[in-house]
């Protein structure tokens, strides 16, 4: 299952990839926001970092206006490995060399069918693993001294 869920200003943009993934057979949980109603942020990022930290959800994404604020937000959580991704060779590293389990982006500058490319990309790619794996595991060991 993915999770997915925005802020005001990543709203539009997430009811669309929601409905594309849908329409794909990918099952799908909307953890909100569900208006265009001005909303925190970092409220919005907590709800699906959290379903993909427990396991509920295999990945999750985010978005926001610009998918800064709520990848900043997500990537304070342990675990999380959020990538803002712009473009789909961006997608295609985040999950391939960094694991990513949260894909962000911005629905004020990221166009609906290049956000749909960047979701296909990224849902599709497998990590390497690898001396990929080895930099995943230091970044999860600066977690722990924290």
């Amino acid at each position: 299952m993915i999770a997915i869920g925005s802020d005001h200003g990543g709203y539009e943009l997430k009811e669309h990839v929601k409905k594309h993934l849908s329409d794909k057979g990918i099952e799908v949980k909307d953890y909100g926001v569900f208006s265009e109603e001005s909303v925190d942020y970092p409220d919005c990022a907590a709800p699906v970092c959290r379903a993909v930290q427990s396991g509920e959800a295999e990945r999750g994404i985010l978005l926001c206006g610009t998918g800064i604020g709520i990848s900043i937000a997500a990537n304070k959580f342990s675990g999380i490995r959020a990538a803002l991704c712009s473009d789909v060779y961006s997608a295609l590293m985040a999950k391939q060399h960094n694991n990513a389990n949260i894909l962000c982006l911005g629905g004020r500058v990221t166009g609906r069918e290049l956000a749909f490319m960047i979701a296909d990309t990224w849902l599709n790619a497998e990590f390497e693993g690898g001396r990929h794996a080895a930099r995943v595991e230091k970044i999860h060991n600066i977690e722990k001294e924290q």
